[in-house]
């Protein structure tokens, strides 16, 4: 059984395939998901439909995001867009917010939440879906 040797060109064209596959992928997760809560904001205004907006949901947590806020959303405009982090630390969190639609986070406010609205949170997190 005769085996054939990879030529030059075979690896020049194995090459150029992966790096297409590889930079298509890596162009999409760059170029068409949202990274960070204006360009989310964005996403959810434009959609052309619910389904479109469904892949941007975490799988187990579709329950959080209907169809009518999706409505909502389509049918009104945002008169402010922010994001926050929120951090945990024993028996303390913490809001922090950050500027959104920049490249770079910038901070713009950190506050203790008070233990009603750290609980809300904790609750929120932990449901079972």
């Amino acid at each position: 059984m005769l085996i054939k040797r990879k030529t030059p060109a075979d690896w020049i064209w194995f090459f150029v395939f992966f790096f297409i596959i590889v930079g298509g992928s890596v162009f999409h997760v760059l170029f068409f998901t949202p990274k960070n809560s204006l360009e989310m904001y964005q996403e959810l205004h434009f959609a052309d439909s619910f389904e479109d907006v469904q892949s941007h949901i975490l799988d187990g947590y579709e329950n959080n995001f209907t169809e009518e806020d999706f409505t909502y959303i389509q049918a009104n405009t945002a008169n402010r867009v922010g994001q926050f982090t929120l951090m945990e630390f024993g028996e303390m969190s913490y809001v922090i917010m950050t500027s959104p639609g920049t490249e770079r986070l910038k901070i713009l406010a950190v506050e203790a939440l008070p233990e009603d609205v750290r609980e809300f949170f904790l609750e929120l997190g932990t449901e079972e879906f």
